[in-house]
């Protein structure tokens, strides 16, 4: 298809997450669990610092030249993770990522990459669901729309409890150095400015590490290994050296929805999490 290649793999790319990754990725993310501090259990966010190279190759041998040549710029838009079983710290993991679907989304253009972590034995231990928003470009849809994790409506008539975290200023630099990613709107203020930011921010995986922790403490019993689904919509960036607040709320059979604020500003909406 001239917009998205569909019935492709690109990959395998390994992904393992060793106890001293599980480790740094808890202190780069503040995370207070105990059990991902010593490296015992994999937050459910952290499989993400795997997909750096993967979604680099997958952008380019998936979606159109074309249109990302047109874009006047791109954000990541939408992540949701379902891990099928707990990830288990130093287990071999390979991804292999697909097109998923594109879009229409306002002026712009909502692309979709579904990567896939496989096991040894090629069973799928967890899927991704990578939402990419080309922007100033159109296209008519194909493909399959991203899963819906849509905020209910009635959610917020059942507050859980909130959860508050500091962006410290080595925030960013501690996530790049375990993620890979160092795109200089996170480190420099002028690259900021050009995104069309007035300062640094944080990574949006980053921030959506935030809110998972926000759901292992509220209703999780502290334990990473019982969340089953996370996904966010990425509202705004959390900028650094700012406080993140995150509101989880009870969805009833649909299991949790949260959303997160920074600085009086929406970061994280349309949050829904579940648990096994």
């Amino acid at each position: 298809h001239p917009v998205l290649r569909l019935g492709e793999r690109v990959g395998p790319f390994p992904a393992c997450l060793d106890e001293d990754l599980v480790r740094r990725y808890a202190r780069a993310t503040s995370d207070p669990s105990p059990l991902a501090l010593a490296g015992l259990a994999v937050p459910p966010v952290a499989l993400v610092t795997g997909i750096w190279d993967a979604q680099e190759a997958a952008r380019t041998a998936l979606v159109s030249a074309e249109l990302q040549t047109a874009a006047t710029g791109g954000v990541h838009g939408e992540h949701d993770i379902v891990l099928h079983r707990p990830l288990v710290p130093g287990e071999p993991l390979r991804l292999v990522v697909e097109g998923h679907g594109a879009r229409p989304a306002g002026r712009n253009v909502a692309v979709t990459l579904r990567y896939t972590a496989l096991d040894p034995t090629d069973a799928v231990v967890a899927e991704q669901w990578w939402t990419m928003v080309l922007l100033g470009v159109g296209c008519e849809p194909v493909g399959e729309p991203a899963p819906d994790h849509t905020f209910p409506a009635d959610a917020r008539d059942r507050p859980v409890g909130s959860y508050e975290v500091d962006v410290d200023a080595g925030m960013a630099t501690r996530y790049a150095d375990v993620a890979g990613d160092w795109s200089p709107h996170h480190f420099d203020p002028e690259a900021a400015r050009r995104s069309g930011f007035d300062r640094t921010f944080l990574h949006g995986l980053c921030t959506m590490a935030l809110c998972a922790q926000g759901v292992v403490g509220l209703v999780a019993d502290g334990d990473p290994d019982r969340v089953r689904r996370i996904a966010v919509r990425f509202a705004s960036p959390t900028y650094n050296g700012a406080r993140v607040r995150v509101r989880v709320y009870d969805a009833g059979p649909l299991g949790f929805a949260f959303a997160a604020d920074s600085d009086g500003a929406p970061v994280v909406d349309n949050g829904r999490a579940a648990l096994r």
